[in-house]
């Protein structure tokens, strides 16, 4: 095909370096490891472009160094929005930690479309817990900032809380989920696995590690379940990382579904393999609260009660301690007025 396109725009011929990287690129825009684009469109103007920068050098022919700066090229006419989104995380007007440890507290990631350029940005998301009926509020979605897709992810995590922690005793909490400094809609549910660790963390009253991202999304049973642009979120955290310095702490989970779809540019490749910069598949929430804590998820029994000192155990435990609260307040509240406190007949 390339070769039929070479002869075709009478381009200079294209060694194998330079095919190689055509082959990446094409993938890149399947956004799949095991496919290749059919959109011949943008593979001819990324050819016609190095071929020119070819030219400009007298060079016989085209070579992955020529591919790659034309890649880089196009991205640089159309990443004016996320400069200057980089920008205001480096100044600290959107309050983006990559450092330190927060309970109730994750970075999310987002793909955001500036026309034919997409990229990716983290989003902090936080949780907050405390003694009621049983709802996960959606912060976005009270506001109408959420979509339908989004909305249903958070319905999912208060399914899974109930289902895995509270089956002896009612779901008495109240909880918020927000995207903050978040000023557009907000759709999907690929933020449902970190939205989930945020409260899980709020629950335990355990930090997480703001060093380390969060994309997938999560089913009842908190198995996690792939997501779209898991390239371009990890190239976004990765990129606000590399501005600050790597040090080796940062990385970014996935779901291990996306495995088979990492077609990462160089840079982060490069950063991986020489251990500045890290991803981690997982395939269930436990695994992913087990690299952001640092604890031990904790399996259940018999009876379906979790170790205490676990993860899942001091859930379970605060859980069940609303739950007597709540139980405790409903019955103060049925009390006949006067008949427990001084001067009663």
């Amino acid at each position: 095909l390339i070769a039929t396109l070479v002869r075709k725009e009478g381009l200079r011929s294209f060694d194998r370096t330079a095919v190689a990287a055509l082959i990446d690129h094409s993938a890149r825009l399947a956004a799949d490891g095991s496919k290749l684009s059919a959109h011949l469109r943008d593979i001819l103007d990324l050819m016609q472009e190095a071929d020119y920068l070819a030219t400009a050098e007298q060079q016989p022919r085209v070579r992955a160094e020529d591919v790659s700066r034309a890649w880089r090229a196009r991205i640089e006419r159309a990443d004016r929005v996320r400069d200057l989104l980089h920008e205001e995380i480096r100044r600290g007007v959107l309050n983006i930690a990559t450092t330190g440890k927060v309970t109730g507290q994750v970075n999310g990631l987002t793909v955001l479309d500036a026309g034919n350029f997409s990229f990716g940005l983290p989003a902090r998301i936080s949780a907050t817990t405390r003694l009621g009926e049983g709802e996960v509020i959606d912060i976005e979605r009270e506001v109408d900032m959420g979509g339908p897709v989004h909305s249903k992810g958070v319905f999912i995590l208060s399914s899974f809380l109930g289902a895995r922690y509270a089956q002896n005793f009612p779901l008495s909490l109240s909880a918020s989920l927000a995207f903050e400094q978040s000023y557009s809609g907000v759709e999907g549910d690929s933020a449902s696995l970190a939205e989930l660790c945020a409260l899980l963390s709020s629950l335990a009253a355990l930090p997480l590690d703001q060093a380390i991202a969060v994309t997938g999304s999560v089913d009842q049973l908190g198995r996690v379940q792939a997501v779209g642009g898991v390239n371009e979120k990890i190239e976004g955290f990765f990129d606000v990382c590399a501005q600050r310095g790597l040090d080796g702490n940062q990385a970014v989970i996935i779901p291990q579904s996306n495995v088979q779809h990492l077609m990462l540019r160089s840079d982060v490749v490069a950063a991986v393999r020489e251990g500045r910069f890290q991803v981690y598949a997982v395939s269930d929430v436990d695994a992913a609260m087990e690299l952001l804590s640092g604890r031990r998820a904790g399996r259940a029994g018999r009876h379906g009660e979790f170790p205490a000192r676990t993860i899942n155990g001091r859930v379970q435990q605060r859980l069940a301690d609303f739950a007597r609260l709540r139980m405790a307040f409903s019955g103060a509240a049925r009390e006949p007025a006067g008949t427990g406190g001084e001067g009663g007949s």
